[in-house]
């Protein structure tokens, strides 16, 4: 939603296995344009979730647009990128990431990442690691970890009830009341820091057509895996960043997963009274930790 990004950030498209993939870079000034291209890139990737977007990072890349070539795609399946009718499974994510990488970056990558997508992001990087230099994940999570499924909220029979799963999704996604609770109630530490403008950003990404496809499998858990059996594979330089009152995924959690291989993960940050999007929340402490961490680990 190009209404959504920040000024001088403009809409591109490059085409997967899966379809087309809509991602934001910068077009305008205030940018230099013409020296985008020598820049190191920098992706940003958005977590699962009704209404989730390439909107959910852009009160933080902005503060990187000097130096990085920035590219933050709207994932198959969510935003304003192709919205497949079928049963999204995980080896769809992981192809169809490599498949962007490729087009749009020189590997190998930084990549920001957050959630579900951060643990499908440290699957890639064990299985293609010649794509990436560095990770920095905020709250990786595959929502099965240590096999505690945390993710799940209804039953499976009323999900894939025929009918009932239009009726769930329209009530829990494409109303506006109901977003602003999501955000308000689960997703930020502090209800007041939710603003109209984050409510219309997901709304509007919520009610694409078709966007109910990849919500509904990321509700029933067809997503879902436990990321504690990957993560001691991992060879990739890494950064973990964890809102504190997250919720669903705590911060006990992500201390767990770092311990499982402390050479790779190379520093874990607590984000103070924050939820699970720290980056949307207190963006601006996530800029400060991220300008950090880049300028110590690249």
């Amino acid at each position: 939603m190009l209404q959504f990004q920040p000024p001088g950030f403009g809409q591109k498209v490059v085409h997967t296995s899966l379809g087309f993939m809509v991602y934001y870079t910068q077009t305008t000034a205030p940018w230099l344009i013409a020296e985008r291209k020598n820049l190191p890139p920098l992706v940003f990737l958005h977590s699962f979730g009704g209404g989730a977007c390439a909107y959910e990072w852009s009160k933080v890349y902005p503060a990187f647009a000097a130096t990085h070539e920035i590219i933050t795609p709207d994932l198959i399946g969510w935003g304003e990128s192709a919205h497949p009718v079928r049963d999204y499974q995980v080896s769809d994510y992981l192809t169809t990431l490599a498949e962007f990488i490729r087009q749009t970056c020189r590997p190998p990558v930084t990549v920001v990442a957050s959630s579900l997508t951060a643990a499908l992001v440290i699957r890639l990087a064990i299985a293609q690691p010649f794509l990436f230099q560095a990770l920095f994940l905020v709250c990786p999570s595959g929502f099965d970890d240590f096999e505690q499924g945390v993710g799940r909220r209804l039953p499976l029979q009323l999900i894939n009830t025929p009918l009932l799963d239009n009726f769930i999704y329209t009530l829990g996604a494409e109303n506006a009341l109901a977003v602003c609770n999501f955000l308000q109630s689960f997703l930020f530490a502090k209800s007041e820091r939710v603003s109209e403008e984050m409510v219309q950003a997901y709304l509007v990404s919520a009610q694409q057509p078709n966007a109910k496809f990849a919500a509904l499998a990321f509700l029933r858990g067809d997503l879902y895996f436990d990321l504690s059996l990957y993560i001691p594979q991992l060879t990739i330089p890494t950064v973990i960043l964890w809102g504190e009152k997250a919720q669903f995924t705590s911060v006990i959690l992500g201390q767990r997963l770092t311990k499982l291989n402390t050479n790779a993960i190379r520093d874990f940050y607590t984000i103070p009274d924050a939820g699970v999007l720290p980056h949307l929340e207190r963006p601006e402490v996530v800029i400060g930790v991220l300008q950090q961490s880049l300028h110590v680990n690249m």
